[in-house]
């Protein structure tokens, strides 16, 4: 989509950050590299009132489009800003373990690797031509997803295109929520998404941790004779 400038773009997705839900426990924006050097110093601020970033990732391309003219740096990654509308830093939702246990039980690292949309994931019309020029692969936004939301969340794409969003949280049992006016993409994006078929709910299943378990302070237990002063545990 095409708009006048950036404050028209910034009007547009604040207005549909807040509509649903109306006050998202936690928001993803996605900076490509042309908006990069305008936009992020003032994306955060116009977003809306109490909004704190959690990370920037990074999404390393495996095989970013070359720079036919030579004359800067190819462009081999895109910024995402994960951020909360929760100052404190705890209302929101971060499968911490679940990423850990898909990163071979290593924290996962704030700079995601993964190739840009290609093959038989890439949406084409009869002529065989691209349906959208920046369609995004599944793998990001599964990631997303699976970071920080749960199975039965609602997930708001204010810009739906060729229905990624859609069509993930489908898959991953998430409802979903996209707003696009260009006929052609709302076509193809509505087939996409109706031969999705749903993950099972025991693949759905959230990892959970120790952090994520019920706990008591430890003068509660004695104060509640639980345990005596001077016990040997």
């Amino acid at each position: 989509d095409q708009f006048e400038s950036f404050q028209a773009y910034d009007c547009v997705h604040t207005c549909m950050a807040y509509g649903l839900p109306p006050r998202p426990e936690a928001e993803w924006h996605h900076l490509g590299h042309r908006f990069l050097p305008q936009y992020f110093p003032r994306r955060l601020a116009v977003a809306g009132p109490g909004l704190l970033a959690l990370n920037d990732i990074i999404w390393r391309k495996t095989n970013p489009m070359p720079n036919f003219r030579g004359r800067r740096f190819q462009n081999a990654h895109e910024t995402l800003i994960w951020a909360s509308r929760d100052q404190k830093g705890k209302g929101y939702t971060f499968n911490y373990e679940a990423m850990k246990a898909a990163n071979d039980d290593v924290q996962m690292r704030s700079d995601w690797l993964f190739p840009i949309c290609t093959g038989s994931e890439r949406l084409k019309d009869e002529n065989g031509d691209k349906v959208h020029p920046t369609q995004k692969p599944e793998a990001l936004l599964a990631r997303i997803m699976m970071a920080s939301s749960k199975p039965g969340d609602v997930i708001l794409d204010p810009f739906f295109g060729s229905g990624t969003t859609g069509a993930v949280a489908k898959r991953l049992g998430r409802h979903f929520v996209g707003i696009e006016r260009e006929q052609s993409y709302i076509d193809a994006a509505t087939a996409r998404i109706d031969a999705v078929e749903p993950l099972g709910k025991a693949e759905l299943t959230v990892m959970t941790g120790k952090r994520a378990e019920p706990r008591v302070a430890f003068t509660s237990v004695i104060e509640a004779g639980l345990l005596r002063p001077g016990t040997v545990l």
